[in-house]
């Protein structure tokens, strides 16, 4: 075993782990992935349950992966985002409701 001090053992397992969505999704930059992917391939605790989510996210793409919000769903959700983002006075005015 070397002694060089490793930085990406240093990662706190719990940091990894909440990172994992990020890595499954491919929404992490590659210097991420690699130094999570490092970490994961010298701890056990944390490549098992890399395993688990893995699965999870498998299982449900299985089950969920051709389902589509209905169209009136995402129109309303659009609304309160909006909503939320913005104050009322700052949305722009809709040129098509009278």
């Amino acid at each position: 075993m070397s002694t060089e001090h490793d930085p990406d053992m240093e990662l706190d397992c719990t940091a990894v782990l909440a990172d994992v969505w990020l890595m499954l999704d491919g929404e992490c930059d590659d210097s991420t992935r690699e130094r999570l992917q490092h970490h994961m391939d010298h701890c056990a605790p944390c490549i098992e349950a890399y395993g688990i989510e893995e699965k999870i996210k498998s299982m449900l793409h299985r089950k969920c992966g051709g389902d589509r919000a209905p169209d009136s769903l995402r129109e309303r959700l659009t609304v309160e985002i909006r909503g939320v983002t913005f104050r009322s006075g700052d949305l722009p005015a809709d040129p098509g409701r009278a």
